[in-house]
């Protein structure tokens, strides 16, 4: 899954402008299954199993990465911006970026240190006072290559470096790598796995999904924040790489049904998959719009765990993202015995 994952990784996709990413998802699984394109954006597939249930399971991940859209063309010619999804201020200045359609080069600026009083300079600076410096000669200039509304990624290469990788856009697109390979190997059961449009905006797309599938039981595949580096201890860390998968028992927006948590683990243990708990209720997912769409839908979340989540570095291990594969796939299987 390694080759995909970069596939997808290298892919410009942010929240409201997902359809390049899901032309290269379509492309991996039109052979294999059924497909429709809601008109969010959501692509919503049905997989033949090998065996029929009176259970219906959907399986998702997003397809949006966070990144940032033109606000505004400043008389020099920078670019005001904002950020589409949560991108802390610290991890963004000073970063590369892509602009618009014609892929423009740019540099995410900011006021100089020396130019900052000293209470500015103790503060986290806000994203609205930095800039992107394109190049430009001056605001005409500028305008003849890009436009208000022009969506902005982060530059980063896929790379691997020990037993690591690091690469943007892997909260979701490990998710949505699973499951391909899910849909390509053909599950045990039929099922419907639904790529989702905006969920780093406020879980938009899956809230149409759910209401369009009307499943019984739901997992909903992730990336989730790993803070296992010096200095952090105890739940703070939240889960660690090289842990396994990670299930969760709450967070933000959702309390997630304790038999399918259960469940989780005891399948864990029974295949003796690597699989930990995320030790802090912190953050959300797709599960928060899902469970509680028409009449209640039982849900559980499993992610990969990642280091430096929304940014341009995300940095996950490899066994986890294989492990996390795994997980779902018996966790699947079992659901329908349910």
């Amino acid at each position: 899954m390694k080759n995909l994952l970069k596939e997808l990784c290298s892919v410009n996709s942010i929240s409201g402008d997902e359809k390049t990413v899901r032309e290269v998802i379509t492309g991996k699984i039109k052979d294999f299954c059924e497909y429709t394109v809601d008109p969010l954006g959501n692509l919503i597939c049905f997989r033949k199993g090998r065996k029929i249930s009176d259970k219906k399971l959907m399986i998702c991940a997003h397809m949006d990465e966070v990144g940032f859209i033109v606000t505004g063309i400043n008389p020099d010619g920078t670019l005001s911006f904002d950020t589409v999804g949560g991108v802390d201020s610290v991890v963004t200045i000073g970063r590369q970026v892509t602009v618009g359609k014609n892929n423009l080069n740019g540099v995410v600026g900011s006021t100089a240190v020396h130019n900052l009083s000293k209470e500015k300079r103790e503060k986290s600076p806000d994203i609205r006072s930095m800039y992107i410096d394109i190049g430009a000669e001056n605001k005409q200039d500028a305008e003849k290559y890009v436009t208000l509304g022009d969506c902005i990624y982060f530059v980063s290469d896929f790379t691997e470096s020990g037993n690591h990788i690091k690469a943007k856009a892997i909260d979701d697109r490990a998710g949505c790598a699973i499951m391909i390979r899910l849909i390509q190997e053909q599950p045990e059961y039929d099922t419907y796995f639904v790529f989702n449009t905006q969920e780093e905006i406020g879980l938009r797309g899956s809230r149409v999904s759910a209401f369009t599938v009307q499943p019984d039981f739901a997992i909903v595949i992730e990336a989730t924040t790993a803070s296992d580096i010096d200095g952090v201890s105890g739940n703070k860390k939240v889960c660690s790489l090289g842990g396994g998968g990670v299930v969760s028992f709450m967070d933000r927006s959702t309390v997630y049904d304790r038999e399918l948590y259960n469940l989780a683990f005891d399948t864990a243990r029974m295949n003796n998959i690597p699989c930990q708990t995320k030790t802090m209720i912190a953050g959300g997912n797709d599960a928060g719009a899902i469970h509680i769409t028409g009449k209640g839908i039982r849900t559980i979340a499993v992610s990969v765990p990642c280091r430096y989540l929304h940014s341009a570095s995300c940095v996950i291990n490899p066994e986890d993202f294989e492990n996390s594969y795994i997980l779902v796939k018996k966790l699947a299987e079992r659901i329908q015995e349910l």
